[in-house]
C-alpha cells in the first residue's frame, strides 16, 4: 500500500514538508543534502561530469546540486507539486535538469546515464516485483560500467517500525489534512513476508469524517540486496555504512549500496 503522493492536495502538503528545515522526515535538511551531494560527486562520480538519473527525485534537491557541479540530471517523480517546484527552480537558474512527472515503475528512463540513484529508503516502498523491474530498467538506462546508487532501509529498521506501539495526536493542520484533525497511527509487522504496514487514520475535528491511508515497507537482508543486484546485472556490489560514509556495515536506519553495470 502507498500513501497518495499523486493527489494534488496531498502532493502540495507533502512539498511543504520537503521544504521544511525543522525536520528530516520528507527530505533531509539542506546541510545534510549538501554533504551527500559532495560525496556522490567525489566518491561515486570522481568529479567527472556525468549524466545522472534521479529516481523518486522529489523537489529535485539532489539533482539541482549535482547540476551545479557540472552534471546533467533527469529526475522522475510521482508527485505533481514536487515536479512543478523542481522545474521552476531549474528554469529560474538555467540548470541542466529535466524533470518528468511519472511513476518510476512504468516511466521510460531513456539511456546513456553514468549514474542512476534511488535514495532515502524509497526502494523499500515498492513490492518486490516492482523493485526488480526498477533495478532492471535502471541497468538498461546505464552506460557500460555505469553505476547504481541505492540508499535503502536496513532490515532491523523496517521491523522496528512495524513493531512500534500505536500513537495519536491532534493537529491544526499537517500532511494529511489542512484542517484541524485527530491523527491515529498503527503499525503491523509481518515476519513471514518481512513487511511493515503503517496505517494512518485522520478524523476531521469539525465533521468527524474519517480518512484512512496506509503505507507498506518491504525489508531485505544484506544478502538479499546483494543477490538482487547481482541477478539484475550489477557486479561488483559495494556496501557503505551510510550515504556519505565509508564502506562497511550500516550504522543507522539507512545505508548505501553501489552496484556497477556488468
Amino acid at each position: 500500500e502507498k500513501i497518495p503522493w499523486h493527489e494534488p492536495a496531498f502532493s502540495k502538503r507533502m512539498l511543504a514538508e520537503h521544504l521544511s528545515q525543522k525536520h528530516d522526515l520528507a527530505s533531509r535538511r539542506f546541510g545534510r543534502i549538501d554533504q551527500h551531494v559532495s560525496w556522490i560527486d567525489g566518491e561515486i562520480l570522481s568529479h567527472r561530469p556525468s549524466r545522472v538519473l534521479d529516481l523518486g527525485c522529489g523537489p529535485g534537491f539532489y539533482s539541482e546540486r549535482l547540476s551545479r557541479l557540472g552534471h546533467e540530471c533527469v529526475g522522475i517523480d510521482y508527485s505533481p507539486a514536487s515536479i512543478a517546484y523542481a522545474r521552476d527552480l531549474a528554469a529560474g537558474e538555467n540548470l541542466d535538469c529535466r524533470y518528468v512527472h511519472q511513476d518510476i515503475r512504468t516511466a521510460e528512463y531513456g539511456t546513456g546515464y553514468g549514474l542512476a540513484m534511488l535514495i532515502f529508503g524509497e526502494f523499500n516502498v515498492f513490492r518486490p516485483t516492482d523493485a526488480w523491474t526498477i533495478l532492471r530498467k535502471a541497468k538498461h538506462a546505464l552506460t557500460a560500467g555505469g553505476l547504481l546508487l541505492l540508499e535503502p532501509h536496513t532490515f532491523a529498521t523496517i521491523q522496528r517500525v512495524g513493531e512500534q506501539t500505536p500513537s495519536w495526536y491532534s493537529s491544526e493542520g499537517g500532511l494529511f489534512s489542512d484542517r484541524p484533525h485527530l491523527y491515529l497511527q498503527e503499525s503491523l509487522w509481518d515476519a513471514t513476508l518481512a513487511t511493515t504496514t503503517i496505517r494512518y487514520f485522520v478524523i476531521d475535528a469539525a465533521t468527524g469524517h474519517l480518512n484512512r491511508y496506509a503505507q507498506s515497507l518491504q525489508a531485505y537482508t544484506d544478502e538479499q540486496y546483494q543477490a538482487m543486484l547481482v541477478q539484475c546485472g550489477y557486479d561488483p556490489v559495494r556496501f557503505y555504512a551510510s550515504l556519505g560514509g565509508q564502506e562497511g556495515q550500516a550504522t543507522g536506519d539507512f545505508f548505501a549500496i553501489v552496484g556497477q553495470k556488468r
